[in-house]
């Protein structure tokens, strides 16, 4: 049976500002890396959760959310500055028993539980898989000085998102060559353009209504009476 283990990461994904943390960007008063976290809570196939935090950070997230972390089970991990340095970190502190880990931008709440579900039904059946959604509009590629010098089709690219899963094997390949995967390594797999990134504080409200139209899963009933209503 399949193990997996969620991470959460807090640096700026590839080609993004180091200094970007929309983790930490607030909805409704909690931060999205919290909400980030839920995602993965409940869920039988999904034994651990690790957070890992920039080390200039962690210790005050500690302070901050230590109780509600612990009491969810996740683990805290400080690793950084890059995203690549975030994962490598996480994997060399995986259990044993896992053998799919689930990577996830903790800068990214909105995600449908059934998104999540088909990557762990996917799991096995590919070494890497993502999410990933089409590209609505033409690209104008610029050079070094911000000058357009072409136009490409939108049917040419999609949106590459997280939740992505790896199975343990290819992770500690990645591990070992301290590398991230190929484009040509994943499977892709269509998600929500609800799935948003958030950049920065205007991101909130725009997060909030998102959250607002997301499905929400069915909850196994504790009663006889709750399950004749369901």
């Amino acid at each position: 049976m399949a193990v997996f283990s969620a991470i959460l990461l807090t640096a700026a994904p590839p080609g993004l500002a180091s200094e970007a943390g929309g983790a930490f960007v607030k909805i409704d008063g909690r931060e999205s890396l919290l909400k980030s976290i839920e995602l993965f809570l409940n869920r039988d196939q999904i034994k651990h959760i690790f957070l890992v935090l920039m080390p200039d950070v962690a210790e005050e997230a500690k302070r901050k959310h230590g109780a509600h972390l612990s009491f969810s089970g996740v683990k805290v991990i400080s690793a950084g500055p890059r995203w690549v340095d975030q994962i490598f970190a996480a994997a060399e502190a995986l259990p044993p028993d896992t053998t799919h880990a689930i990577i996830h931008d903790a800068a990214r709440p909105v995600v449908p539980y059934t998104d999540i579900d088909a990557l762990i039904e996917s799991a096995e059946g590919a070494p890497a898989i993502a999410l990933s959604t089409p590209v609505r509009s033409r690209l104008v590629e610029l050079d070094e000085g911000e000058q357009p010098v072409a136009c490409h089709s939108p049917t040419q690219y999609v949106h590459l998102l997280t939740p992505q899963v790896y199975s343990i094997a290819k992770l500690k390949e990645m591990t070992a060559n301290r590398r991230e995967a190929h484009a040509s390594e994943l499977k892709l797999i269509k998600g929500s353009p609800l799935n948003i990134r958030l950049g920065g504080t205007g991101d909130a409200t725009l997060a909030k209504a998102m959250l607002n139209l997301l499905p929400k899963p069915k909850i196994k009933p504790a009663n006889p009476f709750e399950e004749a209503q369901w």
